[in-house]
């Protein structure tokens, strides 16, 4: 992908929502639950302070993340879509 995040910016592809629940019902595309996590697959160099200190993102290329249910951007970029956040937005990360 050519998209570069700027700043503290990291750019995810979100996980597919469920089309099933856990006691085996399937559900209507419309009622899907959004997806919280996702893989990190760009990274933004960091945030500047006021002093000039940079700071780096927490998260690497390749990472799974849970991220903010109602943050970030959602983005179609040569046909895939994405989600740009900011690294604050991103809770945790799964190992």
């Amino acid at each position: 992908m050519a998209l570069k995040p700027l700043g503290d910016r990291v750019i995810v592809k979100a996980d597919e929502a469920e089309a099933q629940t856990a006691s085996g019902l399937y559900l209507a595309s419309e009622s899907k639950e959004k997806p919280q996590t996702g893989t990190v697959i760009a990274v933004g160099e960091g945030k500047i302070d006021k002093d000039g200190n940079k700071f780096p993102v927490p998260v690497k290329v390749g990472d799974k993340v849970i991220y903010s249910k109602y943050g970030g951007t959602e983005v179609s970029y040569d046909g895939e879509d994405v989600l740009i956040l900011r690294a604050d937005d991103i809770y945790a990360i799964c190992e």
